[in-house]
């Protein structure tokens, strides 16, 4: 049985949807810019880029996954939670493709998920200035 939160409630949840995306896109900013070597293969079978060029936009990755990170956490800015959610399917469907299980995809729902949920209790944007709110 599903009922109304109340304003409080819905502000905890918002907290605990941001903390969790928070540590999603950290945790895999600091990944990317270490080079982690299967993230680097993932990039390589997703888009036949390798080398010092793939090393170089492996850190852009990171860098910007860490500052969306940060920016979520005080701000979840709408244009970013969606952001979030398509980079979450992308970089879950990389996994199979760089030849892991169809369950590495599966198990990263909730890289989709979270950023969608966020989205959803802040209000889907119904305008363009919405999407920067």
């Amino acid at each position: 049985m599903s009922r109304q939160l109340s304003p409080q409630e819905a502000s905890k949840v918002e907290m605990i949807l941001r903390v969790a995306m928070f540590g999603e896109f950290l945790g895999h900013g600091v990944f990317a810019w270490q080079l982690k070597p299967r993230f680097l293969e993932m990039l390589a079978a997703m888009t036949g880029i390798g080398g010092q060029t793939a090393k170089t936009l492996m850190q852009a990755i990171g860098a910007s996954d860490i500052l969306i990170a940060l920016i979520v956490l005080f701000k979840p800015v709408r244009i970013l939670l969606a952001w979030g959610a398509l980079w979450g399917l992308a970089t879950a469907i990389a996994r199979p493709i760089a030849g892991d299980p169809i369950w590495d995809f599966v198990e990263r729902w909730t890289n989709v998920g979270v950023p969608l949920a966020l989205l959803y209790m802040r209000g889907l944007p119904k305008t363009a200035k919405e999407w920067l709110s």
